[in-house]
């Protein structure tokens, strides 16, 4: 098989991770309000598991502050209920026919263990990148057209493009580190 063919393996899982890594570190609050926080969270909508962006609109009317307008004012309760539930460490004020979830100033303590948070997820997603390649490399020395010398070459490829990912993905950490620690 051709080099190329390796390495596009190895760029679509490492892509995946990167994807997904970027999308968790979304969800960790740098002390503004990001409407990013509250993706993914699922709300029981007569019983339907729904997604909370179906159900209402979720707007920044202030730095600190989310505003989640159902567009069923019935579901307020059921909203508020998730959000209560997803242990986001903010609690959500039920309005009546709105949530508002007020972003406290970060102290501190709690930079640091979201710092912390953010190194386990950067983790994570190395051990993402190095999975794509352990499995590329695999494929590479099982391929018997091959020989060693183009094998070695392919797999030194494979882990100059591994070096890059992790130095991107260092990129992006310590870019929402210091986001993080200077709000």
């Amino acid at each position: 098989m051709e080099l190329d063919l390796y390495l596009l393996e190895l760029d679509e899982h490492s892509d995946k991770a990167i994807s997904h890594y970027k999308f968790e570190l979304s969800k960790i609050s740098t002390g503004r309000a990001n409407p990013q926080i509250v993706k993914g969270i699922k709300v029981d909508y007569y019983g339907i598991m729904t997604s909370l962006e179906e159900l209402a609109n979720i707007s920044v009317p202030e730095p600190q502050q989310l505003l989640i307008k159902p567009y069923d004012i019935s579901s307020v309760k059921d909203i508020a209920k998730a959000l209560l539930n997803a242990n986001l460490g903010i609690n959500p004020v039920d309005e009546g026919n709105q949530v508002r979830m007020t972003f406290p100033t970060l102290t501190t303590e709690r930079r640091r263990e979201l710092a912390k948070s953010i190194s386990k997820f950067t983790e994570a997603a190395k051990v993402g990148v190095r999975n794509a390649r352990q499995n590329v490399n695999k494929a590479i020395k099982a391929d018997e057209e091959l020989s060693e010398d183009v094998q070695k070459t392919y797999l030194d490829k494979v882990q100059a493009e591994v070096d890059k990912y992790i130095d991107k993905i260092n990129e992006i950490a310590k870019a929402k580190e210091q986001d993080l620690m200077n709000n």
